[in-house]
Formats: C-alpha cells, structure tokens, sequence
C-alpha cells in the first residue's frame, strides 16, 4: 500500500485539498479525507508537501516516435534504441499513455521522409505493439493515420486492425486547397520551408496533388466499419466545413482532429464529438499553418482535448499557460488532458482520472520559483517509475 499525502488531488470535478490518496497494487483504492486512513506497518508514506498530484496525461496524436527514430531525413537510428529513449522523454514530460502517430501516407510533396516508407512503418508497428506487451515504462498504443492518397495502404491497414494493432484511425487529406492548406498562400510558403522550388514548380506540385486519385467514400466506410467492429475510436483531420463533419460522422467519426476555424469546431462539438487541438498551438500563441487559436477555442468551449502533436512538453506547459494567462480553471485545463482524451479513445473506465477502481498512473508535479511547472515523480500501474530532485 502507498498513501499519497500533503497534496492537491486533480480530480474529474475539480482540485481537492486535504484528502489522501491510497494505491493498492496497480490500482487506486480510496480517496479519503486527510487522516482517515492510518498507515500500517509496511505501507509507504509519501509526503508531496503541497504538490499537484494528477492523472497521468493521455496523448492520444503525436509524431514524436518518427522525430526521434529520424532525426535527419537519412539518418534512422535503430527502432528498439528509439522506443525505449522515447518512452523515457515521455514519461518526464507526464505522458503516462502515447498513441504512436504514424503516417500511412503515400508520396510526400514537403520532403522525401524515409521513416514513412511503409516497410519502416511496418517495422514500427510491430515494435511498438512488441514493446507494449513486454518491459516497458509506458503504455503504447497505435493511432494509424492514413493519408486518402494511399491507395495501396488499404490492404495493410485492415490486417493491422484485424490483428488488433490499432487502437486509433484517422483518416487524412494534406492536398492543397482545402483542410489545413485551404488558403493555398499557406501551403506555398510551407512547401518553401521544406524544398527551394520555383514558382512553377510549386503550381505544378498543387495541380498534381488536385489530380490524384483518392480513396472513394465506400473503401473508407469499409475500413471505419471494420474499426467500429474492434471498438477502435475514428478521427477525422483538419475539417474545413460543417458538410465534411456531417459526411465523416456518417461513418462512425467521433473525433475531430484540428478543425480549421472555430465555427467547424463550435459545430463538432455540437455534433456530440471530441475535438481535438495541439498543445504547442497554446504554446506558440497560434496555429503555425495561420488556422484554429488553441487557447480561442478552448476560452469559446469548443476544443476539449490537447495533444503534443510534436513536441511532448507542450502539454504539461500548454495546461499552465491557460490557467495563468487566460485565467482558465486549472482542474479544466488538466481534464484536456487526462480524462476526456481517455474517454475519446475509451479507456476512461481504465485512465485519466484519479477514482477508486482505476489505474493508479500518477504525476507528482511541482512548481520552481519562477512558477514553473516541473513533474518530480511519475507512476505507471503504481509503480515509482520517474522520480527527479531539484537542487538548490
């Protein structure tokens, strides 16, 4: 038995003072006023002195893993070095649950990314799924993203859910003109910042991508279905209009990833669905491709989850900046998070909140003088498997 005292309890419903927190085994077994529960002998006493005690966060959108197997276009460092270092970073960073994003994507316009070839995709994949069911810090699961170019993705993408190594879907269109590049002066200056092209380049670039064939609207039905069938949660990506919600959430779509302005937002959430923003969007002041404000969003209600996307501090700060800067509740900003992604994914009855019954994934996070949020102690199933000091 571990009791947790002397700290600030994040909970569904708000921020609790004066309540212990006890883990028996890898579960949560009692939130209980301070003093209620005297340890005995053999149990642990953890004083956090004042600390926030929180959920571990759910992350349930971040290409981190491909950043950190290639950190240069040719360089691909061995994958099994490249999971266990990831799942370091992100543990301090308080990511106790990572859905892998991996891009089941056809040919890249920006930049020839090798790590997106779909043999090492495959290879991924597998390491992750092998990893999750052996030694590991984390729990790792699968968000497959696929890019509707991908024709010859379709059969892949079926055995790896029929093989159960998918735990999420989304489904993407990065072509120019529409989504995230509706405004075709974004997607200019973009490709620029990737690839030194001429003007004419670029034009021929976005009439080819125009050009391509996509998948219809059956083969993506029949993929969703299949999905459906694995109770496997279905996401759609940068939504420019309300037609497109109503189209996606036809097919079994609860989730909305990075809707491009706060009407499309405000509406998915109308829908009933989950809507998704990234948390270095709140760092950054705005959205890099000149779309969605994070921090708007959530102020007008309309984005209930945060993701790290790409860079995994961004949700422990992100959570911070709008509490201080926006004068948000702390205990909601935490819930973006922690619970309410573990409920877009299904796994609330498992994660993301501090209950009796649940997983006991915790972070001990603290506060330097400059008010800076730093996470002190980490647990994964109730077990200490982070633990940092700070010295004077």
């Amino acid at each position: 038995m571990i009791l947790i005292t002397n700290g600030r309890l994040v909970t569904e419903d708000g921020i609790l003072t004066g309540y212990d927190l006890c883990i028996e085994g890898d579960e949560i077994k009692a939130v209980v006023k301070k003093g209620t529960l005297t340890p005995e002998e053999g149990w642990e006493l953890v004083d956090v002195n004042n600390a926030i005690v929180s959920p571990g966060f759910v992350d349930i959108h971040a290409d981190y893993i491909e950043q950190m197997a290639a950190p240069r276009p040719t360089s691909i460092f061995d994958f099994n070095i490249c999971i266990r270092e990831v799942e370091k970073i992100l543990i301090n960073s308080g990511i106790t649950t990572m859905f892998h994003s991996l891009s089941l994507c056809g040919e890249d316009e920006f930049m020839s990314k090798p790590i997106r070839y779909s043999e090492n995709v495959k290879r991924l994949i597998d390491i992750i799924d092998r990893t999750h069911n052996s030694r590991h810090l984390i729990r790792h699961r699968f968000h497959a993203r696929l890019e509707i170019d991908n024709l010859k993705a379709v059969d892949s993408l079926k055995q790896y859910i029929r093989d159960n190594k998918v735990h999420m879907l989304s489904f993407m269109d990065h072509s120019p003109g529409q989504g995230q590049y509706r405004d075709l002066e974004v997607y200019r200056r973009t490709i620029k910042g990737y690839r030194r092209l001429s003007e004419e380049k670029i034009e021929e670039l976005i009439e080819s991508s125009r050009q391509k064939e996509r998948l219809t609207t059956d083969i993506l039905v029949e993929i969703a279905e299949l999905a459906v069938e694995k109770g496997i949660a279905i996401a759609s990506h940068d939504d420019d209009s309300v037609e497109k919600l109503e189209l996606v959430k036809g097919f079994g779509t609860s989730i909305s990833e990075f809707p491009i302005t706060l009407e499309v937002a405000r509406k998915a959430s109308q829908m009933g669905m989950h809507v998704i923003a990234g948390a270095p969007n709140v760092l950054l002041g705005g959205s890099h491709s000149g779309n969605l404000s994070a921090a708007e969003a959530i102020i007008n209600n309309t984005v209930d989850i945060l993701c790290s996307d790409y860079y995994p501090a961004a949700l422990l700060h992100g959570v911070f900046i709008l509490h201080r800067k926006y004068q948000l509740d702390l205990g909601r900003m935490f819930n973006l998070v922690t619970i309410n992604p573990a409920r877009a994914v299904k796994l609330d009855h498992l994660i993301g909140s501090i209950k009796a019954g649940k997983k006991a994934d915790l972070l001990i996070i603290e506060e330097l003088e400059e008010e800076f949020p730093v996470i002190t102690g980490v647990y994964v199933d109730g077990k200490l498997v982070s633990k940092t000091n700070y010295r004077r």
